[in-house]
């Protein structure tokens, strides 16, 4: 097996400094050796970092309630219904989903099928662990295997991502102050390290190049800033597998006009390993967490430019309280015990995850 580092080097070796967001690529999904690869326990408190996932299971028991809600009103449709995960790791949330329906809404349960888009065969082995008392649950290595299985090539439903996009390879610009230019940032070796180094720019994305001279004055230099083109093209190939239903992504992020901040001159990638933010980006590539924030703004962009309509981008914050609060009126959460408690806080808390993480939902109709 082919190590992080050792495909690393080895691309450098064979054509001299390569894009961050292919070092990303193969630190993160370097076949059976890349982070995601091979860190099942990487999330919790026991590993790299937290997610709502890891909070407790109310987290997916209030987003069941949110898309039993929308599901029903799916059903006059006469079609066979969906709930599909995108990058379910090791399928903990699809088990919260399932449970909850199964036993609050047993009609609806007996009526779906839940679909998992997993390329990684290794995760789709955890997943099928964790999710084998369900028969209704099937596996997809991507939107291409799932439309052959689909009727019409088309999904009515709920398509959603909770912590996906954030893990895409992001491409990441500097800005030289001097010459008033951007350049692109890229990984050469130095002896046994890998080092930042400035590459040739190919093309320059329009959300950096259309910036007002105001703002590219003030810059300082080495301003650094990401772009997933990477997360706009998955979204852009879910949004047109959805012939009617939701369209739902939950991360952390923030809308175009946040992108550029005076707090943030190194960008928002983050390296994590064991709840703390690692000092070297490029250090053990496939042994720590490499992410960056979602902008929001692009991919809203994206799925209307193909006939999705925003309904909703909001605060997972707000977005969790309102469903709440409509679960109560309807008696599915008549109250929560002390530990819903304890995970509704740390799921809403705006020190917490309620604040950071941002839900953007789109729809075809």
């Amino acid at each position: 097996m082919k190590m992080p580092t050792d495909a690393i080097r080895e691309e450098i070796l064979k054509s001299g400094a390569i894009p961050f967001a292919r070092f990303m690529e193969l630190a993160l999904y370097c076949p059976e050796t890349g982070y995601y690869e091979t860190n099942k326990d990487n999330v919790g408190r026991g590993g790299d970092f937290i997610t709502s996932v890891s909070t407790g299971s109310l987290f997916g028991e209030l987003l069941a309630f949110q898309f039993a809600e929308w599901l029903e009103e799916m059903r006059s449709a006469n079609c066979e219904l969906r709930i599909s995960e995108a990058g379910a790791h090791d399928g903990k949330l699809a088990l919260d989903i399932l449970n909850w329906l199964k036993t609050h809404r047993p009609k609806l349960f007996s009526e779906i099928n839940y679909c998992i888009v997993e390329p990684s065969l290794c995760r789709q082995d955890w997943q099928r662990k964790t999710l084998k008392d369900f028969s209704n649950v099937h596996w997809f290595t991507d939107f291409e295997n799932l439309k052959l299985k689909t009727k019409n090539s088309k999904l009515t439903g709920v398509l959603f991502s909770n912590e996906l996009l954030d893990a895409f390879p992001v491409r990441r610009f500097g800005w030289d102050a001097q010459n008033k230019k951007w350049f692109e940032w890229g990984v050469m070796q130095d002896g046994e390290k890998f080092v930042w180094t400035k590459i040739s720019l190919v093309d320059l994305p329009s959300a950096i190049s259309h910036q007002p001279s105001a703002l590219l004055d003030v810059l300082p230099d080495n301003y650094t800033v990401e772009i997933s083109p990477a997360a706009e093209r998955w979204w852009r190939e879910a949004a047109a597998i959805l012939a009617q239903g939701k369209l739902l992504a939950i991360d952390y992020g923030f809308n175009a006009d946040e992108q550029f901040s005076p707090a943030r001159v190194n960008g928002t990638l983050r390296a994590y390993h064991r709840h703390r933010v690692a000092d070297d980006l490029l250090a053990q590539p496939g042994e720590q967490d490499l992410t960056a924030h979602v902008n929001f703004s692009a991919i809203q962009k994206v799925g209307e430019e193909v006939g999705l309509k925003t309904e909703n981008y909001c605060t997972q914050s707000q977005f969790l309280t309102h469903i709440l609060q409509r679960a109560v009126v309807k008696k599915a959460f008549v109250s929560l015990d002390a530990r819903q408690v304890r995970q509704f806080q740390t799921l809403t808390h705006p020190d917490h995850l309620g604040r950071a993480f941002r839900v953007l939902v789109q729809a075809r109709a």
